[in-house]
């Protein structure tokens, strides 16, 4: 579902972050977004320029200095830390450039740590979804395995399995191709493309890879801390 009444999935209204100090240090300034189901969007800009910073706001992971941070509709602000911890866990997925898997767990028991904490699913409800997301992203011969056992691309694919275990509505993606090499970056960007297009999964990815984020739907460049375009354009298959 896209959106309840016409409401974004998530809404930034004059969203700052600045860390306090001797000479505080501005992440993000004045940030005013908004995303609804279905968009694939690239966020771009140099070094430095608050690209992370913006998508960890997103992701509840860091709060604003001043701004509002909306999940349809609902001021994130406003939530305690325990209802911020369980929106991250049903609303958000999350895919970084390692791949952060627990090195003691088999790729299957990784993938099942997502809907354990959430706690919906009965233990063999929760088994059967995690073989059948990962046996759809080509990894049902490695379910048993360890993550030193795979390559760098079945890890980060394993690491996309996990991020959809609680079938988020929204995937925040920093870096996920940037340890990859050419062809397995093109396998985990057409998965991140084919959960736009065919699950309606609003997909939020910051990457350096310029050719990438020419064949996304959307592109957010910043520099200095501040969005300097947001621009729709058609996707390239």
């Amino acid at each position: 579902m896209t959106t309840v009444g016409g409401i974004p999935l998530i809404e930034a209204e004059h969203v700052t972050r600045i860390l306090p100090g001797k000479v505080p240090v501005t992440l993000v300034r004045d940030i005013d977004l908004s995303f609804s189901g279905g968009e694939l969007v690239a966020i771009t800009g140099p070094s430095g320029s608050g690209k992370s910073s913006l998508l960890y706001i997103l992701g509840l992971l860091d709060t604003p200095t001043e701004g509002r941070l909306l999940f349809r509709g609902e001021d994130a602000a406003a939530l305690d830390a325990a209802a911020r911890a369980q929106l991250r866990l049903e609303f958000l997925g999350f895919v970084f450039q390692f791949h952060f898997l627990l090195a003691e767990f088999t790729i299957l028991e990784n993938a099942m740590i997502p809907m354990r904490r959430l706690g919906h699913l009965s233990s063999s409800e929760i088994r059967d979804r995690g073989i059948e997301l990962l046996t759809s992203l080509g990894l049902g011969d490695h379910i048993d395995k360890r993550p030193d056992q795979l390559s760098g691309g079945e890890r980060q694919r394993s690491a996309l399995a996990r991020s959809l275990a609680n079938n988020p509505p929204v995937i925040l993606a920093d870096e996920p191709t940037g340890n990859l090499d050419t062809r397995n970056s093109e396998i985990v960007f057409d998965i991140l493309a084919g959960l736009a297009r065919d699950q309606d999964k609003t997909v939020i990815m910051v990457t350096h890879d310029i050719g990438l984020a020419e064949r996304t739907s959307r592109r957010i460049h910043l520099v200095d801390a501040r969005i300097v375009r947001d621009e729709q354009v058609t996707m390239v298959p």
